[in-house]
């Protein structure tokens, strides 16, 4: 009769960590399936979207885009897959600088945006009406600069200047072409225009 029950509570104790051992490998696939699916979900979504940011208490950007993705992870970041606007501000909060882009991501660093990244029909805009045109820009918050490897084409009142790479201040009124690849005065355009008619 002891073995008996020695060898029903032997069986027990097998079947209850067999049993134990199932539910712990299937919570662990659960959650392997789980954590890999969420990074692939928004944590936090927007439509219409307006992000003011600030530094020692004056507002220095102001980002508008129709729609804003949050996700989280190793490194956290925002998507803003149709299109993004930035306002850039002076110390007096003047307009100084208007970015736009058909894409933009956006990484933050813990307490606001440390790099934006636009893509697609990029254009900036300074105060004096000088024009960039891109395809890619990178904003460094942190060094408030803009650069990019790739094509650029600046525009201004006098002259038409392109090239590959650009580095500038982020309200755009210094900046350096990497590599020129050719520059067209205005007046010359304007010019050949006049000469052809």
């Amino acid at each position: 009769m002891n073995n008996g029950h020695k060898y029903s509570f032997f069986s027990f104790c097998i079947f209850f960590s067999v049993l134990f051992i199932s539910c712990e490998n299937d919570i662990a696939k659960v959650n392997s399936i789980t954590s890999s699916v969420q990074h692939l979900l928004p944590v936090e979504s927007g439509k219409n979207v307006e992000i003011i940011y600030s530094d020692s208490a004056r507002v220095r950007a102001k980002l508008s885009a129709p729609e804003l993705n949050r996700y989280m992870g190793k490194k956290s970041y925002m998507e803003l897959p149709k299109g993004v606007e930035v306002l850039f501000y002076n110390e007096q909060r003047k307009q100084q600088t208007k970015l736009t882009a058909n894409y933009g991501i956006g990484f933050d660093n813990g307490n606001q945006m440390s790099k934006m990244e636009v893509k697609n029909k990029v254009v900036v805009i300074n105060e004096k009406g000088d024009k960039l045109e891109t395809e890619h820009l990178i904003w460094d918050a942190s060094t408030r600069e803009i650069y990019t490897d790739k094509f650029v084409k600046i525009s201004t009142k006098d002259e038409v200047i392109w090239g590959d790479g650009l580095k500038a201040n982020q309200d755009f009124s210094e900046y350096e072409i990497t590599n020129v690849k050719g520059q067209l005065s205005v007046k010359d355009e304007e010019f050949n225009t006049k000469k052809d008619e």
